[in-house]
């Protein structure tokens, strides 16, 4: 299992020779994060508000998460949980770890807390961490049929997701696509998406490894090549084996061979 350690700087990474293809792809996410978002910090932290860019470099991680696991761009979440906690400020986020202000709704089971919102002393979600905030937000848009419009956007529309939310009624404000928007873009969060996207063909190091060990094998091994007035038969006969044990060999479901083709005879 890889561990995330939320917080400043790039040095959080689990480092470990023995990753799976999918723990190894996460963290090449991860590394190429911190180096993206680093250089833009640096240009901009004179320019842009320094609570932000700290709640987007310790979250961002776990956005990048939920984008692989629930196809909800990691853009989205991240100026989600921006515009409902007040980048981590709000009473809400630091007395329940609720960064998307979701309220209690009948199916909750979970720790409440009392908050004045829309109406004084309402019920919200309280989690033990924001782990289980942003693990609440994305179950909270996949399970509930008002919002299956949205995972039909591309994945980087992330103007299609400010607006669809709006529509679907996650916020009652007029100008909350807008507001998604302008984070979205002011801190260039799109850079995160098109991160998970450019990875979604990731081959990981252990399937390169055993791609070329295959490669290699496959140069050891005897073969012929075919030529002019060849047959499996004359070539089964010529190196004293059978056409079936040729048809075996080299996965071949007729007789049917081509000049050039190369016939493996072991």
């Amino acid at each position: 299992m890889i561990v995330v350690l939320t917080g400043c700087g790039s040095s959080r990474h689990a480092t470990s020779k023995n990753l799976s293809a999918k723990e190894e792809k996460q963290q090449l996410i991860y590394r190429e994060s911190d180096e993206i978002f680093d250089k833009f910090k640096k240009k901009n932290e004179d320019n842009l508000n320094t609570y932000t860019l700290e709640y987007i470099d310790t979250y961002k991680y776990i956005a990048l998460d939920k984008m692989q696991e629930y196809k909800i761009p990691a853009s989205i979440t991240l100026a989600q949980g921006i515009l409902e906690s007040r980048s981590g400020r709000s009473e809400l986020t630091k007395k329940a770890n609720n960064h998307f202000g979701i309220k209690c709704h009948k199916d909750w089971k979970g720790k409440k807390v009392r908050y004045d919102d829309d109406r004084r002393r309402e019920c919200f979600r309280k989690y033990d961490n924001p782990v289980g905030s942003f693990n609440d937000h994305s179950m909270f848009l996949t399970t509930r049929s008002r919002y299956e419009g949205l995972f039909r956007l591309k994945p980087d529309d992330y103007k299609g997701w400010a607006k669809g939310l709006k529509k679907a009624g996650y916020a009652t404000d007029r100008k909350y696509p807008k507001k998604l928007i302008r984070l979205i873009e002011d801190y260039h969060l799109y850079v995160f998406d098109n991160l998970v996207l450019e990875k979604d063909n990731y081959v990981s190091s252990k399937e390169i490894e055993k791609n070329k060990k295959e490669l290699d094998q496959n140069k050891k091994r005897l073969y012929i090549v075919v030529n002019n007035g060849d047959t499996l038969y004359s070539i089964a006969k010529n190196n004293k084996t059978t056409v079936e044990n040729l048809k075996r060999i080299n996965n071949l479901k007729n007789n049917n061979i081509n000049v050039g083709q190369k016939i493996f005879l072991k």
